[in-house]
């Protein structure tokens, strides 16, 4: 019966770690990248950094966690005026996060 039970509980960890960070949980992934497309982001991105664009997930170190990242794509939002609900930047990050930067905090 106690294996049983460890079991169970190993099976619930495992589940909970590959659903990905807390802060994404309701994120709307669909959604998310629905967004990133109309708002265009790659390619406001790609003006910016180097690599199409791509440069700016790299050196890790700036952006070290998934609150950090949903931050940054908030204050995309409050600087480009893209009129994100709360839900929706959530969205956004959660897509990122699964595309680029796999916190699994």
């Amino acid at each position: 019966m106690r294996t049983l039970a460890l079991a169970a509980l190993a099976g619930v960890s495992l589940g909970a770690a590959a659903q990905g960070p807390a802060i994404f949980k309701e994120a709307d992934l669909k959604l998310g990248e629905k967004l990133i497309a109309e708002n265009k982001c790659s390619e406001c991105h790609a003006k910016k950094w180097a690599d199409a664009g791509n440069a700016i997930y790299r050196p890790k170190g700036r952006i070290n966690t998934a609150g950090l990242l949903r931050g940054m794509v908030e204050q995309c939002n409050t600087e480009l005026n893209l009129g994100l609900f709360p839900e929706e930047v959530t969205s956004v990050a959660a897509v990122l996060n699964r595309d680029h930067y796999r916190f699994a905090d």
